[in-house]
């Protein structure tokens, strides 16, 4: 058994030059299309175990981890901007090595998305359309809560509680709370996850200089415009008509507490050509409560719309 069950990848890194060599871990397994799975906040690449054992006999499977999180370096506050605009210069970064100097095609990239992932790939996808040809969104948004105001003041306190205050700084990163209520249910999950994988999913999370990435993605969740993702998060917002020609495949878990039936309906508008597929018992990490169904579904649209 590997150290992280179900995970038996050979771990690549990328050393940023724009970034002064800090190493960005990526898995990149098999061959032909490409299909990139962008994971968010508190996940990594684990996340991602699941579809790319199925997968990677047809496709190329590239699933980075960002800087901070996962298996990638994890510098300190000072040595690295935990913002969104960085995170897509790093996926930009990444995707160019891959195109430039180990042989992935410069289009027909499948982007697959979850959690912050949606901001990020998609981001990345509105600097270079040409390259997405298929779109695979699961419980993450790139565009404003569609709830607005109403959304802003249930999610404020929260959030100034856990990103800004000394006592969400301790929950955070001395007892790596976010992470850990991520695997619980009814939080992150609605179905138990095993021990094993539990411990997987917290691994690169062991003490708290390793959780600054975490606490910084709460940070900088953009709720009103001042906010300094808030540019980037309408913005995408405002070009997502841009694939609404593009095969796509929502697969939704309906017990999510943050993408609610609202997020959902907001893609469906959006992405008019999508199937989906929603799963009533699954949580935020769909992948883990509903793989089941919802790898094989991912297999059959990527098959039937190559």
């Amino acid at each position: 058994m590997t150290r992280f069950p179900g995970y038996p990848f050979a771990s690549r890194w990328f050393a940023h030059p724009a970034r002064a060599g800090l190493r960005q871990h990526y898995v990149d397994e098999g061959a032909g299309e490409p299909l990139l799975f962008v994971h968010g906040n508190p996940s990594w690449s684990y996340l991602w175990r699941r579809p790319i054992l199925a997968l990677r006999d047809r496709f190329r499977c590239v699933a980075p981890d960002h800087i901070g999180m996962g298996l990638s370096d994890k510098p300190a506050a000072g040595d690295y901007l935990h913002t969104l605009a960085s995170r897509v210069d790093d996926l930009d970064a990444l995707t160019s090595h891959l195109i430039a100097d180990r042989g992935a095609p410069d289009k027909g990239w499948t982007l697959v998305m979850h959690d912050w992932g949606g901001p990020i790939g998609m981001a990345w996808a509105c600097r270079h359309p040409g390259r997405v040809a298929r779109l695979v969104v699961l419980n993450t948004a790139a565009f404003p809560n569609p709830h607005g105001e109403r959304a802003r003041l249930p999610l404020r306190l929260p959030l100034w509680l856990l990103g800004d205050t000394a006592l969400g700084a301790r929950l955070i990163l001395r007892h790596n709370l976010f992470a850990r209520g991520a695997t619980w249910r009814p939080l992150g999950v609605r179905r138990r996850m095993p021990a094993l994988v539990r411990e997987a999913f917290l691994a690169p999370y062991d003490r708290p200089e390793h959780r600054m990435a975490i606490q910084h993605f709460i940070q900088d969740i953009p709720l009103r415009p001042r906010d300094p993702a808030w540019p980037i998060l309408d913005g995408m917002g405002r070009e997502l008509h841009r694939f609404a020609d593009r095969p796509a495949l929502i697969g939704w878990g309906l017990r999510d507490p943050v993408f609610d039936p609202a997020m959902l309906a907001c893609w469906r508008r959006h992405l008019p050509r999508a199937r989906t597929h929603v799963y009533p018992r699954a949580g935020h990490y769909v992948l883990e409560d509903a793989h089941e169904q919802l790898v094989p579904a991912i297999g059959d649209f990527l098959e039937g719309n190559g």
